[in-house]
Formats: C-alpha cells, sequence, structure tokens
C-alpha cells in the first residue's frame, strides 16, 4: 500500500487499511486500553491480544510516517553502494545504504525508527545527496552494519564491546533492588565504560553542548545533549549499560554509588583542548534508575565582557548607567537558562577592579573569577542566601551579587545591604522587567522600599542564532506575520531569513543571541509603584518612556537576518 495513503492516521486506522485488523478488533483493543490504570499503547495491546505482530505494528508505523517498511534480512549489497557512506556515518546515524544509483547522486537508505529524521537530513548534507530513507528491522540493520562497515575505533564500537561483556550484564536493577557494590565499582572502573564515557563527554564540548542528559527508561537507555537550548539524541547504548555509566560518573564526580535512594550533586573538573571544563553532576532516582544530567560549564569559552553579551548600543549604555551608580539594587530576570548568570558575570567583571570589593552568593558557583570572594551556598549547614548576605554586610564590600532572591528574607537584607550604601546585583524569575516589581510585592516588600531602592530591572531571553553560511531569504505567511502582530504592508521592504532546506546538524542554526528589555527607573515610574499600580500599567508608562520590549528586541534581531520568526515567537510574549 502507498505509505503516503497511511501518513497521519491513527494507529489502529492504518492496521485497518492494510487489512491487519478489522474495526471491531480496533474498538476492543481501544476499550481494553481505557480501562488499563497504567498508560499502554495500542499496538502492544493488540499484540497482547494475538491480533496482529510486532512486524505488523512495524510496518504500521512506517506507515504512519509516510514511509516505506523493507525487508532487508536477505539483501546482497555490491561493493558501490556499501562505500556510498563512511562506516562512522553509518553506525553513527544506525543506517544502511540498500541502493545507490552514482549517476543522479541517489542514495536509499534503511533506518529503524521513523524518529530517526536526523540522520536523513545529516546524510543529506554530508553526502550531497538525495537521501530517501525506508524503515527495516533494527536486527537486519544491525547485522548489516556488522558485516559491511569496517571497525574504527569510534563509540559505537566501544558501545558494541561493552554490549557482549557478560560482566556488565547484571549490575542494573531500580533503586529499591539491592546491588553487588563490587560489581559496580568493577564496572565503573572497567576500561571500555571509561573510554565510552569519555568518548561522550569530549563529542558533547566539541559540540558546544550546554548539558549532557543519561536517562533510564523501561526498554532503553537515553544519551541526550542540550545544544543552543534544543535536545539532540545521540544512539542509544544497550540498556543493561546504564547502571555502569551512571557509576562511573559518580565516580568521577565524588558522590556514593551505594546510595541510589536520594539525588546527589557533585562536580567534575577537566581540562579539554587547555580549556578549564567544569562539570556540574545531579543525579536524580528514576523507577528505572538513575537519571544523570550534567551541565557543562566551558569557563574558557564564557563571554565576560559586557561590550560581547549582545547589548544594543543604546541599551548597553542604558546597563552601563545602572551598574555604575554607588548603591541600589539592579535586578536581571528571565526563566532557567536565559543567559542571567553571564549578564551578571559580565556586569561584574566591569566592576571588578583593585578599588572595589566584590562579594557574590551563588548556588552553585559556576565560574571562578579572580578578584572576586565568590561563596558557595550550601543550605544543608545553614548557609542560604539570606545568612551569606548579612555576613557580607560586615566584609565591607562595594558590590555584592545574590544569585537569587527566594524569599522574603533574602530580598530584605537585599534592600538593607542598598540602603546602606552597597550595589546589590541579584536575579529574579519573572516573565518581564515590570512584573518583577508585583513578584517583590507579592513576597511581601513595601512599595515604598522598592521605589527608594531598585534602579533597573533587565529582562532578557536567549533565542537561537542563524547560520550565516546556510540561511535563505523568504517571504513569510501572513499568519507567521500575524504572530508578530504584523500587517504585510507594516514589513514592505524588509528580508526575512530562515535555515536553508540543507539542514545542517544545528537545524540551521549556530549559537544563540540575547534579548533585552531593561526598565530604567525615574521619579514618574515608582510614584505609579508606591500607588500599587498593575503590571500593565508600569509596563504602559515604560514604553511610553522608550523601553524595548523583549518582543520588539526580537524583531530588531528578526530584521537584521540574524534570527528566525518562529525562535522569536517561541522566546517571547505577544504585546498586550
Amino acid at each position: 500500500m502507498d505509505p503516503a495513503e497511511l501518513k497521519g492516521r491513527k494507529i489502529g486506522r492504518v492496521l485497518t487499511k492494510m487489512g491487519v485488523v478489522t474495526r471491531e478488533q480496533v474498538h476492543q483493543a481501544l476499550g481494553i486500553q481505557k480501562g488499563r490504570t497504567q498508560k499502554v499503547k495500542l499496538g502492544e495491546i493488540m499484540i497482547e491480544l494475538e491480533m496482529c505482530t510486532q512486524l505488523d505494528i512495524d510496518k504500521a508505523l512506517a506507515g504512519q510516517a509516510g514511509m516505506e517498511y523493507v525487508d532487508i534480512s536477505d539483501i546482497e549489497l555490491d561493493e558501490e553502494t556499501i562505500a556510498s557512506i563512511p562506516a562512522d556515518n553509518a553506525k553513527a546515524y544506525q543506517c544502511v545504504p540498500i541502493e545507490y544509483n552514482p549517476k543522479s547522486r541517489s542514495l536509499k537508505v534503511a533506518i529503524k525508527s521513523p524518529d530517526n529524521f536526523q540522520a536523513v537530513d545529516d546524510l543529506r548534507l554530508l553526502m550531497g545527496a538525495k537521501v530517501e530513507a525506508v524503515i527495516a528491522s533494527p536486527d537486519a540493520i544491525d547485522a548489516l552494519l556488522e558485516k559491511h562497515f569496517a571497525k574504527s575505533e569510534s563509540m559505537e564500537d566501544v558501545m558494541g564491546a561493552l554490549a557482549s561483556d557478560e560482566n556488565l550484564k547484571n549490575i542494573g536493577g531500580t533503586s529499591d533492588q539491592s546491588i553487588d557494590l563490587d560489581a559496580v565499582l568493577d564496572a565503573a572502573d572497567d576500561n571500555q565504560v571509561i573510554k565510552l564515557l569519555n568518548m561522550v563527554l569530549l563529542q558533547a564540548i566539541r559540540d558546544r553542548a550546554s548539558d549532557i542528559h543519561f536517562e533510564p527508561f523501561e526498554h532503553e537507555f537515553k544519551m541526550r545533549y542540550r545544544i543552543d537550548g534544543v535536545l539532540y539524541e545521540m544512539v542509544p547504548p544497550p540498556k543493561h549499560l546504564g547502571a555502569a555509566i551512571t557509576s562511573r560518573v559518580k565516580v568521577m564526580a565524588n558522590l556514593d554509588i551505594a546510595e541510589r535512594r536520594l539525588p546527589q550533586d557533585g562536580r567534575i573538573e577537566l581540562t579539554v583542548g587547555g580549556n578549564p571544563v567544569d562539570l556540574r553532576v545531579a543525579v536524580l532516582p528514576t523507577i528505572y534508575g538513575e537519571s544523570v544530567v550534567m551541565r557543562v560549564l566551558d569557563r574558557g569559552n564564557v563571554e565576560l565582557s559586557l561590550d560581547r553579551v549582545g547589548f544594543r548600543p543604546d541599551d548597553y549604555d542604558t546597563f552601563q548607567g545602572l551598574i555604575a551608580k554607588p548603591n541600589g539594587i539592579v535586578i536581571v530576570t528571565g526563566p532557567t537558562g536565559s543567559g542571567k548568570t553571564t549578564t551578571l558575570y559580565a556586569a561584574l567583571s566591569e566592576l571588578n577592579d583593585i578599588k572595589t570589593k566584590v562579594l557574590t552568593a551563588e548556588d552553585p558557583v559556576e565560574y571562578d573569577i579572580d578578584g572576586l570572594c565568590q561563596v558557595q551556598v550550601n543550605s544543608e549547614v545553614g548557609l542560604t542566601f539570606a545568612s551569606a548576605l548579612r555576613s557580607f554586610l560586615r566584609q565591607d564590600p562595594d558590590v555584592i551579587l545574590v544569585g537569587e532572591i527566594r524569599d522574603l528574607e533574602t530580598a530584605q537584607i537585599a534592600i538593607q545591604a542598598s540602603l546602606t550604601g552597597h550595589l546589590v546585583l541579584t536575579t529574579l524569575h519573572t516573565n518581564d522587567a515590570p512584573s518583577s516589581i508585583i513578584r517583590l510585592v507579592d513576597l511581601g516588600i513595601e512599595p515604598f522600599l522598592l521605589t527608594a531602592t531598585i534602579e533597573g530591572i533587565v529582562a532578557q531571553r536567549l533565542v537561537r542564532t542563524l547560520d550565516p553560511k546556510t540561511k535563505e531569504a523568504y517571504t513569510p505567511t501572513q499568519q507567521e506575520l500575524m504572530e508578530l502582530s504584523l500587517r504585510p504592508e507594516d514589513v514592505q521592504g524588509r528580508e526575512f531569513y530562515r535555515p536553508s532546506s540543507a539542514k545542517s546538524v544545528g537545524g540551521g542554526y549556530k549559537g544563540r543571541m540575547a534579548l533585552f528589555e531593561i526598565l530604567s527607573l525615574d521619579d514618574e515610574l515608582r510614584e505609579l509603584i508606591v500607588q500599587n499600580a498593575s503590571t500593565s500599567v508600569l509596563r504602559n508608562l515604560a514604553r511610553k518612556k522608550g523601553m524595548r520590549s523583549l518582543r520588539e528586541s526580537g524583531m530588531l534581531a528578526i530584521y537584521e537576518g540574524q534570527t528566525t520568526i518562529d525562535e522569536v515567537v517561541r522566546e517571547t510574549l505577544a504585546e498586550e
């Protein structure tokens, strides 16, 4: 059957159109699915009821994605087809070439899952060929990879060696099962496990990943990287290696490998290519084992100069004016991962000279900077933001950085510090700059204290920037313009860009830039705050006084060809 007829349909409908099951059987399976307390896929129920086989489900899933399912168990590949993809690429993307036409530069590859579309996009770019993908049995693909693609020392080879290691197969288990500690220690010290983890870490750092995720599930162990704010899945190792990889990470981070019921946090320090790299490790017990996330802090790569953070010239002058004040509070606000820490460190590097005493309270200390007295908050021993801040006032500081205002006590001491002649830099979690005022009032701060201390609030977001080598000009649709509240006549003569169809590994994006919204308080705004004015009233007055909103900053970046409409719409709120 033509896959186009099945594309996008529900799995039951696909199986019915394929003639595998009847409508009555689909309704029967749906009824059983609704009656289950735990979520179970419809295909699994049908297999359980012997209505169809796993092969039927695989074919249906391929059809659902609009792809053809091919039996390649008996296929014979010629030398030209085998040579059409480098061995490392075939193994990395878990695909095999099954047809190749050198004249038309067309290549047909078999992949294991319709979800593996990244392989097709990457191969198109790498091979410079028209690539068509079909779905085939994972076992058949594995057999062809094993048979035809010569071995080279790569991550997949190491995984293969580990998969056949009998000693590693019995050390898994969930968080409530007992384990053999000696076996776990041996697994963590296994040369191949060490080699695999080192490969993963080096690859992540090379690809500028900000986070590495190791996630245990019922039937697999996933590895994912976050690059420019977007998660990408790597070729997963065999499930039973999860415990060995997790244990190795815990050993490197000096964590307790016997403790698998409680979350743990640690740190790994590496030097890669001459650059110091810190890895913040967070271990979380889940029902299928321990989930590990490693935050990559490349201290040699961080932009700690204020003129390189991404401020526009007028925003740069405004922010410079805020941090040059002798006292007061400057707040940087935004969600987790919006670059607040980088902006604050850039501000501190500007203020960090021999005449200025700078103290910071952070959770955690992300970058070690010469000239700053940095304190790691540790609530377990009573060293909270509030207690650290209280002690700071006896240390004769000029500038204080408080990692985050989380509660009334911290906010009160920050206000006290600014009233006694200190400049306080801090962060909050709010959607935009004006709503930070209401957030602090909600915490219990009196409005008159806010007007006496707050000098300015900077809201920021990060959007991915287009790769200048691959971006292409295009005309946006009316719907895209409507998302930005624009009409076609508003954008007459302007150029818009998007990632080209031949996407790179990063999806046509490379790096990120910050969008800023800076609210600088004056007497009129302070008067409104004392009167308990709403966020929208504050926002409207600030806009009249020249505050550029996050959405407007994003639109300027779009007009300059730095980013796309999709990125700005995703990261900023619509104007009221």
